[in-house]
């Protein structure tokens, strides 16, 4: 039995006679958080015509190699059940950006369209690696905590480039004073900047929100829908 709920969310004009959207994007949302972090950006991609596979995954009981294949696979197969879907996009906060990579590294995604990651610790995140001793860590993150360090444990690190079509979009508020001071400047209270790029990339945006408020915002709300329509968001290269 499969430990996770996805919501779809299908706009289709009946009376009208117009055909559904062909586009469908999966949301993943991040470490210790559930699909309710990302119901705003989810309805902002259900008010723009695509429809949405929100996968409610769980994030704290596995590695990040099998929750790669369980969030993922559960968000396509979502996508699939719908006719005319041409396109199948990723928008994925933390945690979720590194299953993407993990998923793509030995499989394929047939009708692949566009990836947006927020936040996401693709170089790994220095504050795994400082905090990971503090009493609670294990039982906060669960296995995949571990994993998204620099460390020896590092997934993240041991991923290659992206070889997808990719826009990252990273934060430099934080409203963690003592998990940043752990991390190179400017950051996220999670994750620094720098530790957000990846080789591959295809455009990159920096935002002043936090890294667990910011799938919730409107500019990187906005800014996402640019890239999955355009490939760019549509600002200067920062």
């Amino acid at each position: 039995m499969r430990t996770t709920r996805v919501a779809i969310f299908l706009t289709v004009l009946i009376w009208s006679g117009v055909a559904p959207a062909a586009e469908c994007v999966v949301l993943l949302h991040g470490l210790a958080r559930t699909s309710l972090s990302m119901s705003r950006m989810q309805q902002a991609l259900v008010d723009e015509d695509f429809l949405v596979a929100n996968v409610d995954y769980p994030s704290r009981d596995h590695s990040i190699e099998d929750l790669a294949s369980i969030a993922v696979e559960e968000g396509v197969d979502s996508c699939r059940a719908h006719d005319g879907v041409e396109k199948i996009h990723f928008v994925t906060h933390s945690l979720g950006g590194i299953l993407v990579r993990q998923y793509l590294s030995v499989n394929t995604i047939d009708k692949l369209g566009r990836v947006v990651m927020l936040g996401p610790p693709n170089q790994g995140s220095r504050a795994v690696d400082e905090l990971a001793d503090v009493p609670g860590f294990d039982w906060i993150n669960g296995p995949a905590g571990r994993q998204l360090g620099k460390g020896r444990e590092s997934v993240p690190l041991k991923l290659g480039p992206a070889d997808f079509e990719l826009g990252i979009i990273a934060g430099t508020r934080s409203i963690d004073p003592i998990t940043s001071a752990v991390l190179e400047d400017p950051d996220d209270g999670r994750v620094s900047v720098t530790d957000t790029r990846l080789e591959g990339m295809d455009d990159f945006v920096v935002v002043e929100h936090s890294h667990a408020f910011m799938m919730r915002m409107q500019r990187p709300i906005d800014l996402t829908i640019e890239f999955l329509r355009n490939g760019s968001f549509g600002v200067e290269a920062e």
